[in-house]
């Protein structure tokens, strides 16, 4: 549900999501501790304090604050992604309320795609980085943090497969076209000469006839 409605803005005609990639969870979490623990913190002075007609207002402020500060935080992480697309993978990154950007990367320009997990931790998670390589420019782009790349290289190497494999067939139904075409353009030409070589025959009998 909330793919649907966040995402759907970036996508194309035609263009559906197969696959959408963030950071470990564990990274959305870590940024949400803080304005958690503040919140349940600004509520503990709140009950301390019953009858505190300030106190109560002030609370009440710094939490709808804290409140803004998880959402921001939330969003932060969970609008960091890549959509992994049948058409190619849309790069995402959340600057604040009213910054955003997005990369398309189409199939038909990635030269190859590869992840890295580095350290023990990581290891044990399964959790690296995934990096993209451009055809067109040749520079990467990589995403951190995430789990189990193997699985997303694999589904974007499978989605290339199919992508290039349509692709190949539509090329040569194409050059077919374009051959069948150039064959009846021929047959007509050679049609069109021999009407016109036979042309004069006719005339000449028609005049010894008379």
């Amino acid at each position: 549900m909330l793919e649907k409605f966040f995402f759907k803005q970036h996508l194309g005609e035609d263009e559906k999501i197969h696959l959408v990639v963030h950071k470990y969870w564990m990274i959305g979490v870590k940024e949400l501790v803080l304005p958690t623990v503040v919140f349940i913190l600004l509520w503990i002075l709140l009950l301390s304090m019953r009858g505190e007609k300030y106190v109560f207002y002030g609370v009440s402020l710094l939490s709808v604050g804290s409140i803004v500060w998880w959402i921001r935080n939330f969003l932060d992480y969970y609008l960091d992604a890549w959509l992994i697309t049948n058409k190619g993978v849309i790069d995402l990154e959340w600057k604040g309320w009213f910054h955003r950007t997005s990369a398309r990367i189409l199939y038909s320009d990635i030269e190859a795609a590869s992840y890295e997990i580095k350290g023990i931790m990581p290891t044990l998670l399964r959790i690296g980085t995934l990096t993209l390589e451009k055809i067109s420019t040749g520079s990467e782009v990589s995403i951190p943090h995430v789990k189990n790349p193997k699985l997303v290289e694999s589904k974007i190497l499978e989605n290339l497969e199919t992508y290039m494999h349509k692709k190949n067939l539509k090329d040569a139904k194409t050059v077919q076209n374009l051959l069948a075409e150039f064959v009846a353009g021929s047959m007509n030409s050679e049609r069109f000469e021999e009407e016109e070589t036979e042309e004069p025959d006719d005339a000449e009998e028609t005049e010894d006839d008379k």
